[in-house]
């Protein structure tokens, strides 16, 4: 459903803001671990980043995998990896592999 008082930048810079809020939002949870999103909304901060990649792309602007994933994280992947990265549970993967079909 669209809101027809809303021109096409205006909904824009929502969406921006709503996409920056999201970033912060998962930047500040580093106790989220991307399975458990994974396995409650269907994808994680490696999605939003490649989705994000994939917009770039889309519009002739070259991003890499990493630069993507560092916009997401807030830092390098391996370093948020090292940093903030627990080990996934059996009970998690059970259900990765349960809800992905992987």
């Amino acid at each position: 459903m669209s809101n027809p008082a809303l021109d096409q930048a205006t909904t824009e810079k929502l969406e921006a803001a709503a996409f920056r809020a999201l970033v912060a939002h998962l930047r500040e949870r580093t106790d989220v671990q991307n399975i458990e999103l994974m396995n409650l909304a269907g994808f994680c901060r490696n999605c939003l980043s490649r989705w994000y990649r994939e917009a770039a792309e889309g519009i002739g602007v070259p991003l890499t995998d990493p630069e993507a994933r560092e916009i997401v994280y807030g830092m390098p992947y391996k370093e948020w990896q090292a940093l903030h990265q627990a080990p996934t549970s059996p009970e998690a993967l059970a259900k990765f592999k349960e809800t992905s079909g992987h």
